[in-house]
């Protein structure tokens, strides 16, 4: 009897223990539990309800308890429990995304979750207001809460290949990323938000030019073949490039939010700032097969411009068709003087300015770039002894003098040479061919000049050619002139110069 109520005792005094142990855990199961909160997220992929963390720093501080739709159906709810060591982290700023495997433009990221699936990810907020409900991010913030550096903004025409998260190069080091890429709210441009890390972002000023340097820039022009890349990411995923004006002080970093313009290309970004350009327009009459619209305005070596229309124009009056090639030019890259005789043509300093170039010898030349591509460009020049002409600077838009290549007159001239041989008496014909070859030497001296190095070999066999008729003249002066082997010295340097003319005509692309 006594053994039988001390088990019953023993039973009680268990049961009463473990009631308090149970309840004991259920106090501080309850007592570590932090807030409550929801995160909204477009579709519930790898979130399970009572076995999907939520990690800070890969630390787990709460876990996803129910998942469920919203009422309008259009997004999915998640219920997290915080750990209570983490409620501060439940503030109105904080961000809350899904990390899954991804391909990106930094690389291949949550690969860990392939082998413990997917969990909720955590940028901590540095507000102080607390919050309960969330909006998830699609993928991770480009830039988290606390990261040093400096926002801008770029305006572009078009997005082409730019993504959110993609890096920002300076030197080819990638020193940002691309945070965010909006449409314009007037629909003619876009907005490219940028982040540049710490301390990279000082190198930012006020004249750094911008440019999109996704995928490989191929340029093929008078100049020859040029190829830009700024990495193997860029390429595939694109990107941003900058860099400060070369040869400009640099001065104080550019303040936060500053906006700048991104050029198409590194050679965009590269010219100089101009302000509107002056359409002008240029007749010439041999074949412009090799030039192209955007080929280059030249002046010296100075990139003074650029192509923006080719058309023809045939008079019934004449034999040949004279083509009309239209261009933009940025005077400002000259000089204040010389934009305003070019943009403000309506000015009498401007049009005096203009017309006194014209009159010194400024004249259009169309001139081969490179054999390899045989592209022509348009070169602008001071010829002294051009024919003079009369400048109507009434006409819009302005049409500027041009003059032949030198390779033509060259052409010409000893075309002249061979018929003034046919002629007589010889006094008045050798007199003539004395200045002819003068004329012709001096042809030779500006051809060469004007040739890319490939073909200069051919010019001066078309040279030697031309000293040995006039040597041929002169061989037996008792007995007279020789004609014939001048002749056919002057013939064969007019075939030479002709395979050359014809070399660079047939390799170069059409308009």
């Amino acid at each position: 009897m006594t053994s039988g109520r001390a088990a019953r005792l023993w039973c009680v005094l268990v049961s009463l223990l473990a009631a308090l142990i149970g309840m004991g855990l259920l106090l501080w199961l309850v007592d570590d539990s932090g807030p409550l909160i929801t995160i909204s997220f477009l579709d519930a992929e790898g979130l399970e309800s009572g076995r999907t963390p939520v990690r800070y720093r890969d630390v787990d501080v709460g876990i996803v308890t129910a998942v469920h739709l919203s009422p309008d159906r259009k997004r999915v709810l998640a219920s997290v429990r915080l750990a209570r060591a983490a409620a501060g982290l439940a503030v109105a700023d904080t961000h809350f995304w899904i990390v899954r495997p991804r391909v990106e433009s930094r690389g291949i990221s949550g690969v860990g979750t392939l082998l413990v699936g997917s969990y909720v990810g955590l940028d901590a907020g540095l507000s102080h207001e607390a919050a309960s409900a969330f909006t998830g991010l699609e993928g991770p913030p480009a830039v988290t809460h606390g990261q040093r550096g400096t926002r801008y903004v770029l305006r572009a025409r078009s997005q082409n290949s730019i993504e959110a998260g993609a890096p920002v190069y300076y030197r080819h080091v990638d020193v940002g990323r691309v945070t965010a890429v909006s449409l314009d709210p007037d629909g003619k441009g876009v907005s490219i938000d940028v982040f540049i890390d710490a301390p990279y972002h000082r190198y930012i000023v006020a004249n750094t030019r911008w440019w999109n340097a996704s995928g490989c820039s191929l340029w093929l022009d008078a100049r020859g073949l040029s190829v830009s890349m700024q990495s193997l990411t860029g390429m595939w995923f694109g990107a941003v490039a900058f860099q400060p004006v070369t040869g400009q002080s640099p001065g104080a970093q550019a303040p936060t939010g500053m906006t700048f313009v991104l050029a198409e290309n590194e050679r965009i970004a590269d010219e100089p700032p101009t302000s509107a350009p002056a359409v002008v327009v240029m007749r010439f009459a041999p074949s412009l097969r090799g030039l192209s619209v955007g080929a280059t305005v030249d002046f010296r070596g100075l990139a003074l411009g650029e192509v923006t229309k080719i058309e023809i124009e045939h008079d019934v009056g004449k034999r040949e068709p004279v083509m009309l090639v239209t261009m933009s030019l940025y005077p400002d890259r000259l000089g204040q003087q010389f934009r305003d005789s070019a943009e403000h043509v309506d000015a009498v300093a401007g049009r005096a300015l203009l017309r006194k170039l014209v009159d010194d010898g400024l004249r259009g030349q169309l001139r081969t770039g490179n054999l390899l591509t045989n592209q022509l460009y348009v070169a602008l020049d001071m010829f002294p002894h051009a024919l003079p002409v009369r400048l109507d600077l009434v006409r819009s838009p302005v049409e500027l003098p041009t003059v032949p290549n030198a390779l033509d007159d060259l052409q010409a001239e000893i075309s002249q040479m061979l018929h003034t041989l046919d002629r007589v008496p010889f006094g008045p014909v050798g007199s003539e061919l004395s200045r002819s070859f003068v004329r012709a030497r001096r042809l030779f001296k500006l051809a060469n000049a004007q040739l890319v190095p490939q073909g200069r070999e051919t010019l001066g066999a078309a040279k030697q050619l031309l000293d040995d008729a006039e040597a041929d003249l002169h061989a037996s002066p008792s007995q007279g002139p020789d004609f014939q082997p001048a002749r056919e010295h002057l013939n064969q340097a007019l075939q030479a110069l002709g395979v050359l003319s014809g070399t660079l005509e047939q390799r170069a692309p059409a308009p």
